[in-house]
């Protein structure tokens, strides 16, 4: 197992889940798991919120499932550290420039969202933790990043599946634990004021997780050929796709709309 491969897994673990949160299904998460929506619901905040973050886990642990599965193949074939390395720094590169939006739009892709009539059908902690389990997979509703696909490849890479599958669960329960930052929405206003301020946000972290794509195809380059021609070579393309990348893509569809006060509480994605 190569330390710097799963250093790589852990910091796009924690880029993706970053990235993930201006999803529509993100961002609608909170808007309707608040104290807010759940007070108008009649339930507590409390509650469902950590049914919400304990789906998340175990949604994570699914995919986790996966990546660890994808270990155990990888682990019998005794690939060499350098070449696991030049395969995620080729995959990091790919996805630099896609998210950087070379290729055109191609993320978000799988534009499926949560179904809100579970709010109305189910109980609190049904909806929480399916809804948390779903956005932990990472893989189940709006994947807004390549570097989902991107954690679940680092993970496999590691061929630990041990490890393969605590990377994984670590990105799930990140993906969790954003909920909490509605927990302070208690108000019409305090709603709308959260996601006025969340929005402006949009733009910059998408720009930090091309660079963040770049950074780890150049690490990984490095660590695989040293200070060698390929390496260097994949450096530079690394920074190009990244300068590149960082001109903002036309929207699609516009920007997000900050939530009503009132009907946001009982209307999510």
């Amino acid at each position: 197992m190569s330390p710097l491969i799963v250093v790589l897994g852990v910091v796009l673990a924690f880029a993706a889940a970053l990235r993930s949160t201006w999803s529509p299904c993100g961002l609608s998460m909170l808007s309707t798991i608040t104290p807010l929506a759940e007070t108008a619901r009649g339930h507590r905040y409390a509650a469902t919120a950590s049914w919400f973050v304990a789906g998340a886990v175990v949604g994570g642990a699914t995919t986790g499932l996966l990546a660890a599965g994808l270990a155990a193949v990888l682990a019998p074939l005794d690939a060499s550290p350098a070449a696991l390395l030049g395969v995620l720094a080729l995959a990091a590169l790919a996805g630099a420039a896609v998210d950087g939006g070379l290729f055109g739009r191609l993320v978000p892709f799988h534009k499926r969202q949560v179904d809100d009539a579970w709010l109305r059908q189910f109980r609190a902690w049904v909806y929480g933790g399916g809804f948390g389990f779903q956005i932990g997979t990472g893989l189940m509703t709006y994947i807004m990043t390549t570097a989902v696909l991107g954690v679940i490849l680092a993970a496999a890479l590691t061929a630990t599946p041990w490890m393969a599958f605590a990377i994984v669960t670590l990105f799930g329960t990140l993906r969790g634990l954003v909920v909490l930052l509605g927990s302070r929405i208690t108000s019409p206003m305090r709603l709308a004021d959260f996601h006025r301020g969340f929005d402006a946000w949009r733009e910059p972290v998408r720009l930090a997780l091309v660079v963040v794509l770049g950074a780890v195809a150049a690490v990984a380059a490095v660590g695989a050929w040293g200070l060698s021609v390929p390496a260097a070579g994949v450096v530079l393309a690394a920074v190009a796709v990244t300068a590149a990348g960082v001109r903002k893509p036309a929207p699609v569809g516009g920007q997000t709309p900050v939530p009503d006060a009132v009907p946001s509480v009982v209307q999510p994605a």
